[in-house]
């Protein structure tokens, strides 16, 4: 076996014979590099070629090297290197396996462009040309293609060694058993069948299909184990892998005369022996290669933790032409329960240890942006999300926050196919965050990211076994990985609160009052719409307990991590809190410009609603509704001026609870102050225009006086 590794400059002399039957050309400084991964076969040497992926190489001082330490031309005969380990040279044999699975996998998902993989067919065992050595790989093959071949062979042994059990032999039976006498009938209570004893074949077929029952377990081969023995398994197969099938299979080795049993077990040797003794024909040039192995390793990281399909409707392909590799929905950061937002990542196929390049960074914001702006589309277009995600919180103005990763790979030093070993990269390096406005969390420009490392390994092996449970278990725990460790991140560098409104506080006309105050900073999550989520940047304390103070004036503002249900924490400030009546002794005078003096009844309607345009005065009759005791409507007339004065019956309300058609007379706005006369104290009066002493009146508007202190 040969190995050569994908994108490393080889000097041309020393490659030369190994590259014999691929496209590799040569630079004018006398390098090449391969860009392929996968296997062929060298008909000149005789041998196979790997060319393994380019993640075994890592950068020391400017010098790419093999696993940290070998320089790549040094390990392109591993058995000639006496300085290589023996588990490095036992990692580089089977570790072929895991990438031929891998291209296979890949090459059979139709959603894949396959395009970019190179297949023919691997060789069958026969006679012809021998191979100077065979791979690991090549025994697995000729296990499995024997299991395809052969299928009559293992009926036929199975039919004989089932042929005659449990029948009766009458001869032994009569001998050896006494007989009971009845109507002239002799009757054995005892009956003396055929005894089973050893047969070797079916040993050797029990240990044939349990060889590949471990190949399909662990590599995800296909099985097609057809015939019912009790397979070994577990525990008692790994005593066979460490040496005991070797033993076993020596024990029996004279048993089998026929050319059949002979080839299976010269089969079954070579997996246990690991020995490279198969002899295969190759009279045709076989390989199976993959261009381009970013591409397969993005199938990979999608497959095992993106949606496919994208959500609502997304394409891989946003409209500006950028190709976005994996999307999904989950848990929100903030929300503890059902509230979902989307996730970006973003696979990047490097050498061990290669930094993030800022094009690569700027790109991932681009995708968050566009996401963005999908789910704000759909929202404008009427619809509705199928995955219920709405990124802007209309009461607040604010946006929810969008995970945005990167996930690379790296090489486990141990060679551990086991576990994910995913991490966070270096912290100076894992952490992107970019933004227009500081201190503004909930901002459609506030776009995070952050970078993980992962076992290659791991997630190699993972999709070439194409079990869907393990990548459904893996791809749960994996994201709930993700959303965990951003939300500490953002817990390290913000301050997030539970905010709802006081008694008698229209949250809503606040956000919309103090717009510029909290915008980017508020956002409405949870399932209890009357609670929202307030986020601070540390770094900016002095602001931060300024509106902190001002914000606790009218809001239960209480801390609450994000995940954490906020409803408990502000029902619990509810209790605690005691708010005193506040003392109605305001007026509020509205000038009715356009009252009809034909109308007796003018207040038997039972309610009255006054439009209310957003001004920086009329604000102030919003942010006082508490304390206003009195509402006094105005009227001009040739008769004198009439005051209707209306006591503790007074709020506000939007322009979707107003009957406009009971309005005729009042302009549209956003917003209304209705009056219940029903329930108010009535107390209708004619004043002289001269007797100014009732009320201070500050007119800024045809409609409105500002709010005053009711005069004695």
């Amino acid at each position: 076996m040969r190995i050569l590794i994908e994108e490393y400059q080889y000097d041309v002399a020393k490659v030369k014979d190994i590259l014999h039957g691929i496209d590799a050309l040569e630079n004018v400084e006398g390098k090449v590099s391969i860009h392929y991964v996968g296997y062929y076969y060298n008909t000149l040497l005789k041998d196979c070629v790997f060319i393994l992926p380019k993640v075994l190489l890592k950068d020391v001082n400017g010098q790419e090297l093999a696993f940290g330490k070998y320089i790549p031309e040094d390990i392109v005969s591993p058995d000639k290197n006496k300085d290589m380990e023996v588990r490095e040279k036992d990692f580089l044999y089977k570790f072929a396996v895991w990438i031929y699975r891998a291209i296979v996998v890949f090459k059979n998902d139709k959603k894949n462009d396959t395009s970019i993989v190179y297949h023919t067919k691997i060789a069958q065992i026969g006679k012809g040309s021998r191979r100077l050595s065979n791979t690991y790989l090549d025994i697995l093959l000729q296990l499995l293609q024997f299991n395809r071949d052969n299928q009559s062979f293992f009926f036929f042994i199975v039919k004989n060694l089932h042929s005659g059990y449990n029948k009766i032999n009458w001869t032994r039976t009569i001998s050896h058993e006494t007989a009971i006498v009845q109507g002239e009938q002799p009757i054995y209570l005892k009956a003396v069948n055929k005894k089973r004893q050893i047969n070797f074949d079916e040993e050797l077929l029990v240990i044939f299909f349990s060889i590949l029952n471990y190949i399909g377990d662990t590599y995800g081969f296909h099985k097609e184990i057809k015939c019912q023995f009790q397979l070994i398994k577990g525990a008692q197969f790994k005593t066979y892998l460490n040496g005991y099938g070797l033993t076993r299979l020596r024990q029996i080795k004279y048993k089998y005369f026929s050319d059949k049993a002979l080839e299976l077990w010269n089969l079954c040797y070579a997996f246990f022996d690991e020995a490279r003794q198969v002899f295969v024909n190759t009279e045709k040039k076989e390989y199976l290669l993959v261009k381009d192995f970013f591409s397969v390793f993005e199938s990979i990281i999608d497959e095992l933790i993106g949606d496919n399909p994208l959500p609502d409707g997304m394409e891989k392909k946003q409209e500006d032409g950028k190709i976005v590799d994996h999307l999904y929905t989950a848990k929100s950061l903030i929300e503890s329960e059902t509230g979902q937002t989307y996730y970006i990542g973003d696979s990047k196929y490097y050498k061990m240890g290669h930094p993030l390049g800022n094009e690569s960074i700027y790109k991932q914001y681009t995708y968050a942006r566009n996401v963005i702006q999908w789910n704000l589309d759909i929202f404008n277009r009427g619809d509705v999300p199928q995955s219920g995600v709405k990124l802007r919180d209309d009461v607040t103005e604010g946006y929810n926050i969008i995970p945005n990763f990167f996930v690379s790979a790296k090489m486990d030093e141990a060679f551990d196919y086991a576990h994910d070993g995913i991490e966070k990269t270096d912290r100076r390096h894992n952490r992107h965050r970019k933004e227009q406005f500081k201190n503004r969390l909930f901002d459609r420009d506030t776009l995070l990211l952050f970078h993980y490392d992962v076992n290659f390994l791991f997630v190699l092996s993972l999709y070439a076994r194409d079990n869907v449970s393990q990548k459904a278990e893996w791809k749960h725990k994996i994201r709930n990985k993700f959303r965990e460790e951003i939300q500490d991140w953002l817990q390290d560098e913000f301050s997030f609160y539970a905010m709802a409104a006081k008694p008698g506080v229209d949250a809503r006309l606040y956000f919309k009052t103090h717009f510029q105050e909290v915008l980017g900073k508020t956002y409405k999550p949870f399932a209890d719409d009357s609670i929202f989520s307030l986020a601070l940047d540390k770094k900016d304390r002095d602001s931060n307990n300024l509106l902190l103070a001002e914000l606790e004036k009218f809001f239960f503002v209480e801390p609450c991590k994000l995940g954490e249900n906020p409803e408990p924490i502000i029902n619990e400030a509810r209790k605690r809190e005691v708010v005193p009546a506040p003392e109605k002794d305001g007026v509020l005078m509205v000038m009715m410009e356009d009252y009809d003096t034909k109308s007796k009844n003018f207040l038997a309607t039972g309610k009255i609603a006054v439009g209310v345009k957003y001004t920086k005065e009329s604000m102030e009759i919003v942010e006082h509704l508490s304390s206003i005791g009195y509402v006094l409507f105005h009227h001009r007339s040739a008769k004198g001026q009439h005051l209707f004065a209306v006591k503790d019956a007074c709020k506000v309300v939007s322009t979707v609870e107003v009957e406009l058609d009971r309005y005729k007379n009042v302009k549209t706005t956003e917003m209304y102050l209705s009056v219940d006369i029903d329930t108010g104290e009535l107390d209708v009066s004619t004043f002289d225009s001269t007797k100014k002493e009732y009320t201070k009146e500050t007119r800024y508007d045809s409609q409105f006086a500002v709010i005053s202190e009711l005069e004695a």
